[in-house]
């Protein structure tokens, strides 16, 4: 047991390094998300105008909520890494179900240390950028500091915890691309990323509350702009975590049982 568990740090370092190796492609996507980073803050600026602010969100906020967005967007993997899917279409996933670990904890602990990696390279540039050009909001309370970096790590493992169980679909859709680009499409509207979801009105906002995409991105953002009670948007994110992950391991165990390996 103590060997089992002592594998989960050593798949974090190698996921660390994995992606570390892939700067040129870091380094493309920080050039992209920089220049979307200007376009979105000229236009939610705009939506300000001559007002203090906008539901909760005055210039300051704004300025933060698309740096970090930008910033968090690498990090969180909200697009991308479905590259369980393709090995339960080629099969390989056999290979990863006969070793002795749990699959789901086994990739949860390497996509830390993607993420890792993609704190370094994908969210600091941005947020250096944004500080440089616009008044970001920064944290008026020391405390909230280690808050946002709780919220970050929860915030990655329900993207992670999603983005399992839509690879896990491939055992009984055979395809899962059409499911995981329907999530890629409404997962940027409905996480917060596209326009804070206070911009959404009342009766979504409420809908939203009680599903678990506002815990991807809007209340990470939210509690580090200090809009909002952080520990109930901590707990909103901590709950659906638990439960996403947890439905994870049955649906897990229920592909175990229905293994097909296709071709043979």
């Amino acid at each position: 047991m103590r060997g089992l568990l002592g594998c989960y740090p050593h798949l974090a370092v190698a996921g660390f390094r994995r992606y570390s190796t892939y700067r040129s492609a870091a380094l493309a996507a920080l050039t992209t998300n920089s220049a979307f980073g200007l376009m979105r803050i000229a236009v939610l600026l705009g939506v300000l105008g001559s007002q203090s602010e906008v539901a909760g969100y005055d210039s300051g906020r704004i300025a933060s909520y698309v740096w970090l967005g930008q910033g968090l967007l690498g990090v969180i993997l909200l697009w991308g890494g479905h590259e369980l899917t393709e090995r339960v279409r080629s099969g390989d996933v056999a290979i990863d179900l006969s070793r002795p670990w749990n699959l789901q904890l086994a990739l949860l602990a390497e996509d830390y240390g993607r993420a890792g990696f993609a704190m370094l390279i994908r969210f600091v540039p941005p947020m250096t950028i944004g500080a440089l050009l616009f008044d970001l909001h920064w944290p008026q309370r020391a405390s909230t500091w280690a808050l946002f970096g709780l919220s970050v790590v929860l915030a990655v493992t329900m993207s992670f915890a999603m983005r399992f169980l839509l690879s896990l679909s491939a055992f009984w859709l055979l395809d899962a691309r059409g499911v995981q680009a329907m999530y890629g499409i409404l997962g940027g509207i409905v996480s917060g990323l596209t326009v804070p979801l206070a911009f959404f009105p009342d009766w979504a906002q409420a809908a939203l509350w009680w599903t678990p995409f506002p815990s991807l991105l809007q209340n990470t953002i939210d509690v580090f702009v200090e809009r909002g009670d952080p520990f109930l948007l901590l707990a909103h994110q901590t709950l659906w975590t638990v439960m996403i992950l947890a439905v994870g391991q049955f649906a897990l165990r229920a592909a175990e049982r229905k293994l097909v390996v296709q071709g043979g």
